[in-house]
């Protein structure tokens, strides 16, 4: 049985299920144009997604600008595809346009959009909605990374793209043309993340140690047998490195999780 036939349980397929599938992060792209027909499709497929109440918190700044994209990836670490893909897409939680719009309904009555609550609904729309947007972009034939670096210098990133009170950039998504294929890294076994009418602790330990094994095969090949650190090892070296400590108070500076 396929690595695919074991994550979607079995024979069952169709062409939805292979192209999600086959979806490995992109980060090398051609210097192709992403039309804009092309990005209202992929936009328009993300504002499909799912989102809590309809409250759609979240909007996306689509830059082009090459000097924009040079000062966004000096925030993000330096990470040269996005100097290089033809369109970086910064993916925003934004309750601003719910605070604006709704407060003058509301009169006198007080208005919670600054509750904890309410940023892990922005939070959870714009990466339903970003995922979406993936899909869609690599049905067409385009690529997709995700930069989790570009909440390295928030701030900086918030007064670059003018973003107001109750918006924060949650990640940025490379959008273009692949440049060659990229190869698929594997993931946990299935029964490391399906349980069935409850968590089963046991299980999860048992399946982190056979994806140990996978997983550090697999570093053997991508780095040309440099590395065979196991997955766990990766993830334990990943949480003893304090990573981006000042979110908490850019976003309560942000107007957010004040409650």
């Amino acid at each position: 049985m396929s690595e695919e036939q074991q994550l979607t349980g079995g024979s069952v397929s169709n062409d939805t299920l292979s192209l999600l599938m086959k979806h490995a992060s992109v980060r090398q792209f051609l210097d192709t144009p992403v039309s804009e027909e092309q990005l209202a499709a992929i936009i328009g497929a993300a504002q499909m997604a799912s989102t809590s109440s309809n409250v759609q918190a979240y909007s996306v700044i689509a830059v082009t600008n090459p000097d924009l994209k040079a000062q966004l990836s000096g925030y993000s670490g330096n990470q040269a595809y996005i100097e290089q893909c033809p369109v970086f897409l910064v993916w925003c939680a934004d309750l601003y346009r719910l605070h604006e719009t709704a407060g003058p309904h509301l009169g006198d009555t007080p208005s919670y959009e600054d509750t904890t609550e309410n940023l892990i609904v922005a939070t959870v729309d714009v990466a339903l909605a970003a995922q979406n947007a993936a899909i869609a972009a690599e049905s067409l034939g385009l690529g997709i990374v995700y930069i989790g670096g570009i909440r390295n210098n928030s701030a900086a990133v918030s007064e670059l793209l003018g973003l107001p009170e109750l918006v924060y950039p949650v990640f940025g998504m490379c959008l273009g043309t692949p440049a060659g294929a990229s190869g698929l890294r594997p993931r946990l076994p299935l029964a490391a993340v399906l349980h069935h009418n409850g968590y089963d602790k046991e299980q999860t330990k048992e399946q982190v140690k056979l994806y140990d094994k996978v997983s550090s095969q697999y570093m053997l090949e991508r780095t040309g047998g440099q590395s065979d650190i196991p997955w766990s090892a990766m993830m334990a070296k990943r949480l003893a490195e304090p990573a981006r400590l000042h979110m908490k108070e850019f976003l309560q500076d942000k107007g957010f999780m004040k409650r």
